[in-house]
């Protein structure tokens, strides 16, 4: 099945072993975030849907710095596929999937890197042709253990998890051969944004790229 997406989930799993999460409000935040982990030599970045502002935050930092990999999250469906991809993502992460969904995944021009928590989740997957997933809520859905066993039965699939995944565990998944990156919000916090604490992003991330290595 050919895709015609801009970058595959391969290229953007390889850019770097973490994926921040990151929950922005203001996009007057937008730049200072993106800039602070870009600075530590993070270029995939995961807005998530959640706020009011996200879809925003994607225009503005893929305008502004296209050096990024400025991907969405908490991407449910058809139509919030089709506003990222309008906004300037360059990715799509879910975090569950729909047969809808998957499809128009594949009909889209931006990479869509769907959710799974289940054998049967990622047996949809593959039947759409996804090879690259997102599983989610790892810690939640059996951790490393769950992503170990899986690899067994679908050696091919590579996997980012997300959810629970901090600095003590993130090695724990990055040491399994189907585990490509990890994604997380430990180092985008709701506290550091309050404070404005640019300089903390960088800091935190250099100390999360130095640990993994």
């Amino acid at each position: 099945m050919t895709k015609s997406w801009q970058l595959s989930p391969k290229e953007i799993f390889a850019m770097g072993p973490i994926v921040p999460v990151l929950v922005i409000k203001d996009v007057e935040d937008a730049l200072p975030i993106a800039k602070a982990l870009l600075a530590a030599g993070i270029k995939v970045l995961e807005v998530t849907l959640r706020t009011p502002a996200a879809l925003d935050v994607i225009k503005i930092i893929a305008q502004e710095l296209p050096e990024a990999c400025v991907g969405a999250g908490t991407v449910t469906n058809r139509e919030m596929l089709q506003r990222c991809q309008e906004a300037g993502a360059k990715f799509a992460i879910s975090p569950g999937l729909t047969k809808d969904l998957l499809k128009a995944g594949n009909e889209g021009n931006i990479a869509l890197i769907p959710g799974v928590s289940s054998i049967s989740e990622m047996m949809d997957g593959i039947d759409f042709g996804y090879d690259h997933l997102k599983f989610f809520p790892a810690e939640a859905s059996g951790g490393v253990k769950a992503i170990q066993s899986m690899g067994g039965p679908f050696p091919d699939i590579r996997f980012c998890p997300t959810g629970g995944i901090n600095l003590s565990n993130v090695n724990d998944y990055l040491a399994l051969s189907n585990v490509a990156c990890c994604g997380g919000s430990w180092l985008v916090t709701d506290e550091i944004i309050k404070n404005k604490d640019w300089s903390k992003i960088t800091e935190l991330a250099k100390q999360a790229l130095a640990h993994v290595k």
